[in-house]
């Protein structure tokens, strides 16, 4: 089964995602900020096939969480998901810039957030196979 790791401060946007990525077959686990999922990421045998991740959060936003999971030689080719209530162009740019390789604004259809994850996953794997 796929993993996906949710990061989200705020625990009905954890349960909400975790229920439906649950239903959708997925194994779930979960960080409150930034600085939970790279402790997560770093204590972790198995890592999560794709990361969903807000960009407000306290300790360490989603931006700076990107950046450091790219940075990492361990978890860079771990797709990321950003779903955040912060839809303006800048912020995209950030986020992309930092390594998301998708960007969903709250509030988001569960099936589109299920769909695009999938597809993330998906375009990973192609890329650690040396494809485009």
């Amino acid at each position: 089964m796929p993993r996906v790791l949710v990061v989200d401060d705020t625990a009905s946007i954890r349960f909400l995602i975790r229920t439906n990525m649950e239903l959708a077959g997925f194994d779930v686990d979960e960080a409150v900020d930034g600085a939970d999922c790279l402790r997560f990421l770093s204590a972790a045998d198995v890592l999560p096939d794709v990361i969903t991740v807000d960009v407000m959060m306290p300790r360490l936003d989603g931006v700076a969480t990107v950046s450091a999971i790219r940075a990492d030689p361990r978890t860079k080719h771990i797709a990321i998901v950003m779903v955040t209530t912060q839809g303006h162009p800048a912020d995209i740019q950030r986020a992309t810039r930092a390594g998301v390789d998708a960007y969903l604004t709250k509030p988001f259809d569960p099936d589109f957030l299920i769909v695009t994850v999938r597809n993330v996953i998906g375009r990973t794997k192609n890329r650690q196979d040396g494809n485009p």
